[in-house]
């Protein structure tokens, strides 16, 4: 068949015809080409007044009308990816429902697929503002209103940003969720891609205390992705992550004054400095029960790096060593420390529940604990 050779109308009206499954309705040029629409005659559907357009190179909108938030998603991965017929066989229809699939999908990582699974857009992922307003980031524009729809692609990929397709290449890609059929970024990832596109110091907090507030990620992935991309070179940013960690921290603080009371644990002492009667400090805990030498310590750090200098390597390697150094000093003391981390608290605060109640319960089995000063902290 070449661009000469007559197609029969109806096989044309019926292309995307009255379809739910927005993957009917934008094609791209390999896909027309197995369904028996050779090039020539799918250009001459898009000429002015046509029933067809081409919003993006090689990309075909089956409609004259203005597109769907969805039809610009689709558009941009089959631009991006730019699949073969064959990759296209076989994919099933899932009809679009963007805001009732944010929810799911951003739980459902374990049954994620990697970019060189079977996929119909090849490698690449949207990122950037439309992943989070996929994932229902109420911080993040609306999906119609953005001017660019941001994909990960290979660096490798031969194809440049045009129209509302802007590439972003990556050495590596990360393993994408899945939301409508669609491949998106995780949010850590799509963070630091819509981070780095901004330069609004406002939005930056926003949409970080967001991403931790609505439990899509903690704090220290989040400050990873800024740090794996350069970001954290920009003061605005080192700011923004400031008020991250701090809300991280109050999130999971509020989690373990939860835990001490819907799970009926004696009430501790909070946010104590533990010290050895006329000797060293021994650091502070974020509980402790002195009658059972139990202390609970919240682990709310995030690696703070600024570049690949050694000099901050080292201060963070000390930082780890100096928070082992005094567990360990605390339970050669008889004090057992609990360590909690703000994931284990939201994904599983009965399960740390019983972990606190176990260590309190097992106090009168163990020799008595050293004497120690205790003091606000």
């Amino acid at each position: 068949m070449n661009n000469n050779t007559p197609v029969s109308p109806h096989r044309l009206s019926h292309l995307g015809h009255l379809s739910d499954d927005v993957r009917s309705r934008v094609l791209s040029l390999a896909q027309l080409r197995e369904r028996g629409v050779p090039g020539g005659r799918a250009t001459a559907q898009c000429r002015p007044g046509g029933p067809w357009q081409q919003p993006l190179p090689g990309v075909f909108l089956l409609h004259a009308g203005p597109p769907t938030a969805e039809e610009r998603l689709q558009a941009v991965l089959l631009y991006a990816g730019r699949p073969s017929a064959e990759s296209s066989r076989g994919v099933p229809a899932q009809p679009g429902r963007l805001a009732a699939s944010a929810t799911s999908a951003s739980s459902a990582s374990s049954t994620s697929t990697s970019p060189t699974s079977v996929s119909p857009y090849g490698a690449v992922m949207i990122t950037g503002l439309a992943a989070l307003a996929l994932y229902g980031f109420a911080s993040a524009p609306p999906l119609l209103s953005l001017d660019h729809v941001d994909v990960l692609v290979p660096r490798t990929r031969r194809l440049r940003s045009t129209g509302y397709a802007r590439l972003i290449r990556a050495h590596s890609l990360p393993r994408p969720e899945r939301i409508d059929g669609m491949p998106v970024a995780p949010v850590g990832r799509a963070l630091a891609d819509a981070v780095a596109e901004s330069s609004d110091a406002d939005a930056v907090v926003t949409l970080l205390t967001e991403a931790v507030r609505a439990g899509h990620c903690e704090p220290a992935l989040v400050v990873r992705e800024l740090s794996q991309s350069g970001l954290l070179a920009r003061q605005h940013v080192v700011d923004a992550v400031d008020s991250l960690l701090a809300e991280g921290r109050t999130l999971a603080e509020g989690r373990l004054y939860e835990l001490v009371r819907v799970y009926g644990l004696q009430e501790p002492l909070w946010n104590v400095d533990l010290r050895l009667p006329g000797g060293p400090h021994l650091g502070g805990v974020d509980a402790y029960w002195p009658d059972q030498a139990v202390a609970v310590e919240l682990d709310t750090r995030a690696p703070r790096p600024g570049g690949r200098d050694a000099e901050r390597t080292d201060d963070e390697d000390e930082q780890w060593s100096a928070a082992v150094r005094k567990r360990e000093h605390l339970e050669r003391l008889g004090i057992t420390v609990v360590h909690l981390t703000p994931r284990k608290l939201r994904e599983a605060l009965d399960q740390q529940a019983t972990v606190v109640r176990a260590a309190l319960m097992a106090a009168n089995d163990r020799d008595p604990a050293a004497q120690v000063v205790i003091l606000p902290r």
